[in-house]
């Protein structure tokens, strides 16, 4: 009797609950529509230019059936985007819906017939209601600035004339509201720096052709403020195309045994690839193409200043075995195994010979760099680099000044070198680029000094103050190496590195 009235206890309390929770679920259908969502607008860019992103994000969906973003200008009001959501019933309050976020992008590319000035950008949050109640919708806003106009920009040195794989220097005048500016040549960005010595608005910018493009009309001056805006003007006077030149590298398993395990000794991220030619496929392609990466991330740490003084010099008394810009075709047992581009000077004498610094600068590098072995790399202000490969010693350290004409090493036959001979390369912002040029006093003083004035601080004449290219890397009374003449069979003199 007592187990019985218990259980008939239960199972009323049990009803009694069930019966509650259908009221409360029935009271929430009638009554319950829910907090507002809170709504963050976040622009990528301080205002509207061109193309502003902006990231619009709801913490809360569970009631909202549609959200809509507008850019309000007085009394202009333009829709930018909208995005509906299946809403959850009222009855089900416990359930959490996830964040939303709805990427949205304004700006004059987007929205027609902006103007200058101000603008809001307003987000609104359409919640559902319950069967007695409708709830106001959420709504969030932010103001920006508009800016549709570029940054002022203008030409004012002359005479430009630029070869394929050569440099060349730019001066112009640029508008406050610049944020970056510089020349893009292609894929290559060359930024610009102020004029020493002049107003701010005066900029000055080196760049180069790269060496493998043989049209210079993506070549532009850029001015690009905080939101977008940008200028753009054309420069170039004349173009003169170089077409590379070809050559053919017979390979031998004497260099293949000698070159490939010191670089996969010394270049740790290397795996053995299964074979001597396999190794020696890895380090002429992938590492190569991520040494070049190296030295442009490299040439970010260039000196905001001209580090050189006078005309850059070659190698003293040298053979050229090999010049810039060279498409290799590499020949194993007679069949095509690989093509790579030579972008340097290589100059032999005797062996272990001198190796003076082109010019002053600062050494970025100086240590064993994968197909260049020793390797000494010298900044020289401005994204302007002199690179040396091959060699025997090191006779610097990272860091260290350097002066014209000092002894930085020594040559010699390390990294893909198939006899003892430097391999000398200019570099602009990491780009190769012919040494020829910077060699040349002539063409310094017409092309940097002409347009940089005293910005440039030459010493002395620049008619006199170094050799001629054509007379400065000139073969010698000094015999090269025999390792020169026969490392490579019958392309000795031309080392694959």
């Amino acid at each position: 009797m007592f187990r019985a009235s218990s259980s008939g206890v239960a199972l009323v309390r049990g009803l009694l609950i069930l019966v509650l929770l259908l009221v409360a679920a029935a009271i929430a259908a009638t009554f319950w529509v829910g907090g507002p969502p809170s709504i963050s607008i976040k622009p990528a860019l301080p205002g509207i230019g061109r193309h502003t992103p902006i990231q619009v994000k709801l913490d809360d969906t569970r009631r909202v059936e549609k959200v809509t973003v507008e850019l309000v200008q007085g009394m202009d009001v333009k829709p930018v985007a909208e995005k509906s959501f299946e809403t959850q019933p009222a009855w089900a309050f416990w359930k959490r819906a996830a964040p939303a976020e709805l990427p949205v992008v304004v700006g004059r590319d987007t929205v027609k017939g902006m103007r200058g000035g101000e603008a809001t950008v307003r987000v609104t949050a359409l919640r559902a209601g319950s069967l007695l109640r409708h709830p106001e919708p959420a709504v969030a806003e932010v103001k920006l600035p508009v800016r549709l106009t570029p940054p002022a920009l203008s030409v004012t040195s002359g005479f430009h004339y630029v070869a394929q794989g050569g440099c060349e220097a730019v001066v112009y005048r640029v508008g406050e509201s610049a944020l970056r500016d510089g020349v893009q040549s292609g894929q290559w960005w060359f930024p610009g720096y102020p004029l020493p010595g002049s107003d701010k608005s005066q900029h000055f910018a080196l760049l180069a052709i790269p060496y493998d493009t043989s049209d210079a009309s993506a070549v532009r001056l850029i001015a690009t403020d905080e939101v977008g805006n940008q200028a753009e003007v054309s420069f170039v006077d004349k173009f003169l195309p170089k077409p590379l030149k070809s050559d053919t590298i017979q390979l031998n398993d004497a260099f293949l045994n000698r070159a490939v395990p010191e670089i996969m000794g010394q270049t740790l991220e290397l795996q053995d690839r299964g074979g001597m030619l396999q190794n020696y496929l890895e380090i002429n392609g992938e590492l190569r193409r991520k040494q070049g990466r190296a030295l442009q991330e490299l040439a970010a740490h260039s000196a905001d200043r001209f580090l050189w003084k006078e005309p850059f010099l070659p190698m003293p008394n040298a053979k050229i075995t090999a010049a810039f810009a060279q498409r290799r075709t590499y020949y194993y047992n007679g069949k095509q195994v690989d093509q790579q581009d030579h972008l340097g000077f290589d100059m032999a004498s005797v062996e272990h010979d001198s190796v003076p610094a082109s010019n002053g600068g600062i050494v970025l590098l100086a240590k064993y760099f994968g197909i260049f072995g020793n390797t000494i790399v010298i900044d020289h202000g401005y994204g302007l680099m002199s690179l040396y490969g091959h060699l025997s010693a090191l006779g610097v350290r990272e860091g260290q000044e350097i002066e014209r004409g000092q002894e930085i090493g020594r040559s010699g036959m390390t990294g893909l070198a198939g006899g003892d001979h430097l391999h000398f390369t200019m570099l602009l912002r990491g780009l190769p680029v012919t040494p020829v040029e910077w060699w040349d006093p002539h063409w310094i003083n017409d092309r940097l000094a002409r347009k940089l004035g005293s910005a440039l601080p030459l010493a002395g004449s620049t008619s006199t103050s170094a050799p001629q290219p054509a007379a400065a890397p000139r073969p010698t009374s000094r015999p090269v190496s025999r390792a020169a003449r026969s490392a490579h069979g019958k392309r000795a003199r031309r080392g694959p590195g």
